[in-house]
């Protein structure tokens, strides 16, 4: 099984799909990029066999236009259905926190939501802690708000954000806020919720409305473990014998804002290029989401609103956010400086898929 599922892999490589969506200005010619694309499929290529991963896409923009999309192997083994990186939707696990803190920006920019201010303004019937803290610190993974423990990544309920907040909401912050740094999906379970109460709307139709819609992310959807997607993949994982088999199955849809969505490479080109270049909110704002958050003490977190933040070799900026989850390893990159966006998704669990973005980011930043 183990080798049938590995010559399967290499396989679809001879039947990858490569295109790129319409971008949003003229391309310059092909040859440009030739010899960068070329050195990209093959480092992806490479990387595919190494980690057996069934399905593999990639995208890459440069001055805001797609430049570089391929898509490798199978979104489906059984089915061999070949992964579209216009079409195939992956989990993109904690990218959905990126994803969230725009929607959080767009309520900054319409005076509904302060960062700076109390949780409580929003939630009054959230539990009293021992320590006050702010959207801001939730949304920096610096207000004390514990993460997974035990199976609870394995959650197979359907639950509304609301009924999901009963997990975590009556333990207590591991510290005070502003003291150390603990990442935390369930810190953004809870922004999710502020995010309904603020605009007076279920947090899914929010994010359609008011970020999907207008970046034209028509492929980027919460993933409902009842409804049908036609061009989701399926979602693996390896055995401790190195076997590539279909992962349990889990019900995101109560983290939706830490880790629920389903989307494509290209549409997260789309969103890349709008933290980039910002048209939905003040640029201000998103100066902030990418801005490192500061502890007491002074020591940066590396971690603004929904991104990491720090540096290329070169000393420019990259904001960034990966993702893991069942069936699922992603990366999203974005270079101002350069004006580059590199995006990739893949339907295994724990792959290095970090790994692969500093080769990408070797080839297409030189």
């Amino acid at each position: 099984m183990k080798k049938l599922l590995f010559v399967i892999i290499i396989l679809a490589y001879n039947f990858c799909s490569a295109q790129s969506a319409p971008p949003k200005r003229p391309l310059p010619p092909p040859s440009s990029y030739q010899k960068e694309n070329d050195a990209a499929s093959t480092v992806a290529l490479r990387f595919l066999q190494k980690e057996k991963i069934p399905g593999l896409a990639i995208a890459v923009s440069k001055n805001n236009g797609i430049t570089y999309s391929i898509g490798l192997g199978y979104g489906d083994l059984e089915k061999q259905s070949k992964v579209d990186p216009a079409k195939t939707q992956f989990r993109i696990a904690s990218i959905s926190k990126s994803l969230t803190a725009l929607a959080l920006a767009n309520l900054v920019e319409d005076r509904k939501l302060d960062f700076n201010t109390s949780i409580y303004t929003y939630l009054p019937n959230y539990p009293k802690k021992k320590f006050d803290f702010t959207v801001k610190q939730v949304a920096g993974h610096i207000a004390g708000i514990r993460h997974y423990k035990g199976k609870e990544f394995l959650l197979n309920k359907k639950m509304s954000i609301t009924e999901g907040l009963s997990i975590f909401k009556n333990d207590p912050l591991l510290f005070k806020p502003g003291t150390d740094y603990k990442y935390s999906t369930y810190g953004w379970n809870l922004l999710s919720e502020v995010i309904e109460k603020t605009a007076n709307q279920p947090f899914s139709i929010y994010m359609k409305n008011e970020v999907f819609e207008p970046l034209k992310m028509n492929n980027t959807v919460l993933e409902r473990a009842d409804s049908v997607v036609a061009h989701k993949t399926q979602f693996y994982k390896k055995t401790n014998a190195g076997d590539v088999i279909i992962g349990p199955e889990v019900n995101n849809e109560f983290k939706a804002a830490g880790g629920g969505f389903l989307s494509t490479v290209n549409d997260l080109i789309l969103f890349g290029n709008e933290i980039i270049n910002p048209t939905l909110v003040d640029n201000k704002i998103i100066t902030e989401l990418v801005t490192s958050q500061v502890l007491n003490d002074g020591k940066k977190t590396n971690y603004g609103i929904g991104f990491a933040t720090n540096t290329t070799k070169k000393e420019t900026p990259r904001y960034s956010h990966s993702g893991g989850g069942i069936g699922a390893s992603s990366l999203l990159l974005m270079y101002p400086d350069e004006k580059v966006v590199i995006v990739i998704l893949s339907n295994l669990s724990n792959a290095k898929i970090k790994e692969l973005g500093n080769q990408l980011e070797q080839i297409f930043l030189k």
